[in-house]
């Protein structure tokens, strides 16, 4: 018993899930609608802002009336608990989250801190769709009609030796190729189907493309150029401009054979730009791709779903695609090896290609994928555990070439034994090499 008491005394605090309310209006089924629509929570009657008891009036009344009004104008039907607090009467209503949307007075509020927002426009649209059990990409998109679809794109897919959908590659109507896809629906095309096979996206869509922009810094732009087509012509296009117009690909020779490498491996880059075209959000704007002199970013509309955090993306996780459409006709068409594995390849392709590992953000409304060109950037050294003195050597040898023993002792004020153990550590990850000479013609170099 006097556990209870402690709990049911003890201090509270409004929150996300709990708001507290001296008496009862009932401006106060928004905060109901709020709670319903996010996690659910506590509405707590008769307390004042600091949770303190101060009691109400008309109790009984209320515990009649309450119930019904939730009823009949939310359409749900919340707990509602009387309990007394040092001799004064308490009523609490416990509500829980809904899987179907909630509205008051025909607005849709919900719980974000401990405030209500209303929500409108895009927010709405997102929400209603996050309730409806179905991906944007599934609902029919009205105004398309066969004339918007891109035959020859259809054409192409059927070309390539699919063994993931080997039923297309002898289907003779285009249209029949769309309805084995699941893109077509009582005689209309979905949504998934104008972006995967449109001819013109921004009809439906006006942000449905993706922009490259050249930056020597984040105010000064070189050159840019806006990428359309449908998702597989975007791919394509935005692969092509990078390797032809943006990037510099390395040329070199394995006996008689020519050899182009890109400065970042393009394998990651294609696989970081399938997934920002299948998991944005198409609601939010467009597709952005900025190359630096020392770096990549690409982002896209619409953050990780809340089953997945950002450091779960470096180890192997379930898939919790945007587009649940679009994810599975790239996954058929084997431009996906596997859902959930896309951000662990573009990791390993980066070290393979000896690039430092690529930083996954969320950050203005969306999620972005950070591509590094130099290892030896101070930033990068400190993710890696490197130490000043170590970090001082390094930029030494970019601007000399070169650094001895010696060199690493005057540069750091350290003594024989240190620099020779900040060089071996550096050595064995495999940062510097050694120049194989012994005694005072000994030297280290960035290991290439």
């Amino acid at each position: 018993m006097k556990k209870e008491k402690r709990n049911m005394d003890s201090k509270q605090v409004e929150s996300q899930v709990t708001e507290f309310k001296p008496s009862w209006r009932d401006d106060y089924l928004k905060w109901v609608c709020a709670f319903a629509n996010t996690d659910g929570g506590r509405l707590i009657i008769g307390v004042d802002d600091s949770g303190n008891p101060i009691g109400i009036k008309d109790t009984k009344k209320l515990l009649e009336d309450l119930p019904n009004k939730f009823r009949d104008i939310l359409g749900i039907i919340p707990s509602v608990r009387f309990e007394k607090k040092k001799d004064m009467d308490i009523i609490t209503i416990e509500v829980k989250h809904s899987n179907v949307p909630i509205s008051y007075n025909g607005r849709f509020y919900i719980r974000s801190g401990s405030t209500i927002q209303e929500l409108k426009g895009k927010d709405l649209s997102r929400f209603l769709i996050s309730k409806s059990g179905k991906g944007w990409d599934e609902y029919i998109e009205e105004s398309a009609i066969k004339d918007d679809i891109n035959i020859g794109t259809i054409e192409k897919l059927k070309r390539i030796e699919i063994k993931r959908i080997p039923f297309i590659k002898d289907e003779n109507e285009p249209m029949k190729v769309l309805e084995k896809l699941n893109l077509i629906e009582n005689g209309k095309f979905k949504r998934a189907a104008i972006l995967l096979f449109g001819r013109n996206l921004k009809k439906f869509r006006s942000s449905a493309y993706i922009k490259i922009g050249k930056f020597l810094s984040d105010t000064d732009i070189v050159s840019s150029d806006d990428v359309e087509g449908n998702l597989f012509e975007q791919v394509e296009k935005t692969m092509e401009l990078l390797q032809t117009k943006y990037l510099i690909s390395e040329i070199r020779f394995e006996g008689i054979y020519r050899k182009e490498e890109l400065e970042y491996p393009a394998e990651a880059l294609r696989e970081a730009i399938i997934n920002a075209v299948i998991h944005r959000d198409y609601i939010g704007p467009h597709t952005q791709l900025k190359v630096y002199p020392d770096k990549i970013i690409l982002w896209n509309s619409g953050t990780l779903p809340k089953e997945i955090k950002i450091e779960e993306l470096k180890k192997n996780h379930s898939s919790y695609p945007r587009n649940e459409l679009l994810a599975d006709v790239f996954f058929k068409t084997g431009l996906i090896e596997a859902w959930g594995r896309g951000t662990i390849k573009i990791i390993d392709e980066c070290k393979k290609a000896g690039l430092p590992e690529p930083e996954y953000k969320e950050e203005f409304g969306g999620f972005a994928v950070y591509f590094y060109k130099n290892i030896h950037t101070e930033e990068n050294l400190r993710k890696l555990g490197l130490n000043e003195r170590q970090i001082r050597a390094i930029n030494h040898i970019k601007e000399k070439g070169r650094i001895t023993n010696k060199d690493y002792q005057s540069l750091n004020n350290c003594s024989r034994n240190t620099a020779f153990n900040d060089l071996s550590d550096l050595t064995k990850r495999k940062i510097l090499k050694d120049s194989g000479k012994k005694g005072k013609g000994a030297f280290y170099v960035i290991e290439q």
